[in-house]
């Protein structure tokens, strides 16, 4: 299998972070499709990072955004553990107190889009808040 090229001329493979970032805006798009409203990407706080933060109506959305090449050791889903899901719950706690509210306080949930090869499975409230 290739090597997808970083830029036109074809500078080199790919990085992580780079793959990261489309997979990022891959998922954002899917869920624009889907009807949702883009807020913020790749929002950095004490406790973790939010890959996406998304309105669906009335509701805040937090979206994890997971990849993996092949289901060889796993799924993307199945990527998500525990300590992944209480570090996403913090920071979504710390970005929604900056914002005047709290997960108590308003309708948020927890969505996970994994990307499996070129599969694209959308676990709506993967986990509770």
């Amino acid at each position: 299998m290739a090597e997808i090229p970083t830029g036109p001329a074809g500078s080199g493979p790919v990085s992580s972070r780079e793959r990261g970032a489309q997979m990022e805006l891959r998922a954002r798009h899917y869920l624009e499709r889907a009807g949702l409203r883009f807020i913020a990407a790749n929002v950095t706080l004490r406790g973790g990072e939010i890959d996406v933060i998304m309105r669906d109506k009335q509701t805040w959305v937090f979206v994890e955004v997971r990849y993996r090449r092949n289901d060889a050791f796993g799924t993307a889903a199945q990527s998500v553990t525990i300590r992944k899901q209480q570090r996403l719950r913090l920071a979504a706690a710390v970005w929604l107190a900056r914002h005047g509210s709290s997960l108590d306080t308003c309708a948020c949930r927890f969505d996970v889009l994994a990307i499996t090869g070129h599969q694209v499975e959308w676990l709506r409230n993967a986990f509770g808040s």
